[in-house]
């Protein structure tokens, strides 16, 4: 019965022959919205340590460290979600080329040591020791140490990497709905895109929360402004191509525009999430404003949001 229900998910689902099937909770938008911050800290420090204008700041340094620990709650919650949690060691032995869960949970493994090599090796050396010195707890300490030797050893290609796997991280998040293609609201490319560019915002977010310096403060919130105007576009186009679609597409785009989920669509996502966070940072790098943490936290609820209304109205 499980297997049929999965084919039917993922191969075919119509609305007057199969069974409704509402399979995920609150843990699965939850581990995307986790997985796709981590990204997009991971994208933005490797682009902080690439900048040549300046020092970066204790907080920009102590944020790579961010990423693996929002990578670990997220992985707990789609813990929660498994059905069969035992066999979850099953995902690490064997890879399967096809399978996007094989690759998130490839990608989601390889996060750990690079995330860590890339943060040791950013640290000034008295940080570097606090963090040898709270690892070595776990025994870990002799392996931190090699790691940060490695990690400044070969700098430029530790932050490209983690670079590289923060991006793929962020893809695969959207990546993950878009294979279901029974399910018309998630068959679209461009959620991989969109998924990335709201990942990254949600990251910034996160950074501009932090006491970041000036320079870094102006840079971090430019980077914002852009993730979150291709956020806006890539919603649209989104939109277009679901409306222009089948009847399953124009049907599945109704919810969100005029159906159920437009109210909270609308409020929460392209409004709080992304509207007014834009016209906040413009005012305040026009009228050289002190920044508020209300633009940032705007984005964290839009980005929760987009991925809590994609999932349930997916599955509606």
């Amino acid at each position: 019965m499980v297997t049929m229900m999965t084919e039917l998910d993922v191969a075919r689902h119509s609305r007057m022959i199969d069974p409704q099937l509402h399979v995920w909770g609150w843990e699965i938008p939850a581990y995307l919205f986790l997985g796709g911050a981590a990204a997009g800290l991971m994208i933005l420090a490797s682009l902080l340590a690439a900048r040549r204008d300046g020092e970066r700041s204790a907080a920009a340094r102590w944020l790579a460290f961010a990423a693996p620990a929002l990578v670990s709650l997220g992985m707990g919650a789609l813990f929660l979600d498994l059905a069969g949690k035992a066999h979850v060691a099953r995902f690490y032995l064997a890879f399967r080329w096809t399978s996007p869960m094989s690759w998130g949970a490839w990608i989601l493994l390889v996060v750990y040591p690079v995330t860590l090599l890339f943060a040791l090796a950013g640290l000034e050396p008295s940080e570097a020791a606090r963090a040898e010195a709270v690892l070595g707890r776990a025994g870990l300490a002799g392996l931190a140490a090699r790691g940060r030797a490695f990690g400044l050893a070969h700098a430029e290609g530790v932050r490209r990497v983690h670079l590289g796997a923060g991006v793929a991280l962020g893809v695969y998040t959207g990546i993950l709905l878009s294979t279901l293609g029974a399910r018309a609201l998630w068959s679209s490319a461009l959620l991989g895109p969109l998924f990335l560019a709201s990942g990254f915002s949600a990251g910034a977010a996160l950074a501009l929360l932090a006491p970041l310096s000036g320079a870094e403060h102006r840079a971090v919130a430019a980077w914002d402004r852009r993730a979150l105007l291709l956020e806006l576009a890539l919603l649209a186009l989104f939109a277009i191509g679901l409306a222009t679609g089948g009847a399953e597409g124009k049907e599945a785009v109704r919810l969100l525009l005029a159906g159920a989920y437009a109210a909270p669509f609308f409020l929460l996502v392209v409004a709080g999430g992304i509207a007014v966070p834009l016209a906040l940072g413009a005012l305040e790098a026009r009228l050289g404003l002190r920044p508020v943490a209300a633009a940032p936290a705007l984005v964290l609820v839009g980005g929760l949001a987009l991925r809590w209304i994609l999932v349930a109205a997916g599955q509606g």
